[in-house]
């Protein structure tokens, strides 16, 4: 009787979480939590999710620099006393992931903080296969990650958003590797305070970025870059090779809204992934 019901309970994840097509996504952002996506925000807390700021342990926000309100997940800046000073923050999920698609719906909002560093302006990410949180020390300013680089225009000026960035890593384009800190994508440019709705699609060793349902960016093999310091600190037995790790939603000093984080996973791909999901609010 118990492994009947055992059998059933992961039937029953497994089919939560499977993608009915992995071929058909994620061409067209959805609409509604269907197809074994799943909300992990729940729309009222914070709860799963940790930030990180830095010259701050992990958990400590003394600013309130993110909350939510109004259904949104809120970063802002007026609990800070005096110029930005690099206190760049990171909300990282509470667990990490291999394959999956990855949703989210942001806009940019207000003013810069001051003393924002001028690239920051309206600048923003989702960090993908981060180093764990926990492993982060206390003034580093980015995880060692794969970003998709959110960023908003200035009402006249072409400026794409879902750039790559790659902090303590490198990926391969084209069969070369490309040691490009910044990689333009070739969206449109988003003026104003408007919502944007992004996807990512995330497999072991190839990323795809997509806006509006064009792809604009993808990349293979992510991997560790030996000359990083934060990046030698996680490099072991001289593996480098990225292909699993956190999601982690960025503040860079401009105010940023997050609608919408909704994940896709690629069932099975392993424990860790089942049970980071399992349990996640399916509605936001």
């Amino acid at each position: 009787m118990l492994a009947t019901t055992l059998l059933i309970f992961a039937s029953t994840i497994a089919s939560t979480l499977t993608p009915a097509d992995d071929a058909a996504a994620p061409t067209t952002a959805p609409s509604a939590l269907t197809d074994g996506w799943v909300s992990i925000f729940n729309g009222t807390t914070l709860d799963g999710w940790t930030p990180k700021i830095a010259g701050h342990a992990l958990g400590k926000d003394p600013y309130n620099t993110v909350r939510v309100e109004d259904g949104l997940i809120r970063v802002s800046y007026e609990g800070y006393e005096g110029p930005f000073n690099g206190r760049f923050m990171h909300l990282f999920y509470k667990a990490p992931f291999t394959e999956y698609d990855l949703l989210v719906e942001y806009r940019f909002t207000g003013e810069q903080a001051t003393g924002g560093p001028g690239w920051a302006w309206r600048n923003s990410g989702a960090m993908l296969h981060c180093q764990s949180p926990q492993s982060m020390g206390v003034d580093q300013s980015f995880p060692v990650s794969i970003e998709g680089q959110f960023l908003g225009g200035d009402g006249k000026n072409a400026r794409t958003t879902m750039n790559l960035c790659t902090p303590g890593t490198h990926v391969v384009m084209k069969d070369a590797l490309d040691k490009r800190h910044c990689i333009n994508a070739s969206s449109q440019t988003y003026h104003g305070d408007q919502w944007v709705t992004v996807v990512f699609k995330v497999r072991k060793n190839h990323v795809e970025h997509y806006a509006d349902g064009d792809m604009v960016l993808e990349y293979d093999n992510p991997q560790l870059d030996p000359g990083d310091a934060d990046a030698q600190k996680l490099i072991k037995d001289g593996a480098v090779a990225l292909n699993n790790g956190w999601i982690s939603l960025q503040g860079e000093s401009h105010p940023i809204d997050f609608k919408r984080v909704w994940i896709r996973t690629m069932f099975p791909t392993g424990d860790d992934t089942a049970a980071a999901v399992k349990d996640a609010p399916t509605k936001p």
